[in-house]
């Protein structure tokens, strides 16, 4: 029975993986940064464009100036309420990505 489990465990997290890589169109592999971005949207607006004033646009910044920003949060040099917090999670591999991907957003 454990045999059993073990082995449908290993198959379901293997088809989510593989079903993750491929995007919904047809297999289309969805960039990192916007994976990792996605969990932007909720202040910053669908793809950085944010709307009103509240906070700040981050499509189409400078990636230097973001990934700047996002190292000083995730160190504490740059306090913020939210942000700190959210930039702790990632690497600084994923940091570059997000910044790339926010940077070749149109805003």
């Amino acid at each position: 029975m454990l045999k059993t489990i073990l082995i449908a465990a290993a198959l379901s997290a293997g088809a989510t993986g593989a079903m993750a890589a491929a995007g919904a169109e047809g297999g289309a592999m969805i960039p990192q940064g916007a994976r990792l971005a996605a969990t932007c949207a909720a202040c910053h607006g669908t793809n950085g464009a944010s709307i009103g004033t509240a906070l700040p646009p981050l499509a189409g910044q400078p990636k230097q100036a973001l990934a700047a920003a996002l190292h000083d949060f995730k160190s504490g040099k740059r306090q913020a309420t939210i942000m700190t917090q959210i930039a702790k999670g990632y690497t600084d591999q994923q940091i570059e990505q997000l910044a790339t991907w926010f940077a070749a957003q149109k805003p």
